[in-house]
């Protein structure tokens, strides 16, 4: 049995404003996901050379697998929020976020530094 006829036979049909706006949500996690991607490949292929050799593209290849982690887990959210709209359950909390957003603080502040200490 195919996901869409698992989803159509669990619970009722929520609000249909409701499932735009998940789907809302998921395609700005899309874009989210898009962004880490462009940051990584463009940290990678126009930014100097750090203080640190290597630590460049370090960084570079965390922002691609946070992009990649972030697209593989979009739908995931998706579908369990949807399908606890369909229950009539709270929505389950977005458990990638605070990883998310930790890492790319993190990132950037060490970018950051680097990027200081390359041009003293």
């Amino acid at each position: 049995m195919s996901w869409p006829t698992r989803l159509r036979d669990t619970g009722s049909d929520p609000d249909p404003r409701f499932s735009f706006a998940n789907e809302r949500t998921f395609l700005a996690w899309i874009r989210t996901a898009l962004a880490l991607l462009a940051g990584g490949i463009g940290l990678e292929a126009f930014a100097p050379e750090l203080a640190v050799p290597g630590l460049r593209q370090v960084l570079a290849a965390l922002l691609v697998l946070a992009g990649v982690a972030t697209s593989a887990l979009a739908f995931r959210r998706w579908l369990r929020s949807e399908v606890a709209m369909r229950e009539e359950r709270s929505l389950p909390p977005p458990r990638i976020a605070p990883w998310l957003s930790y890492g790319v603080a993190v990132i950037a502040l060490a970018v950051f530094v680097l990027v200081l200490v390359a041009n003293l």
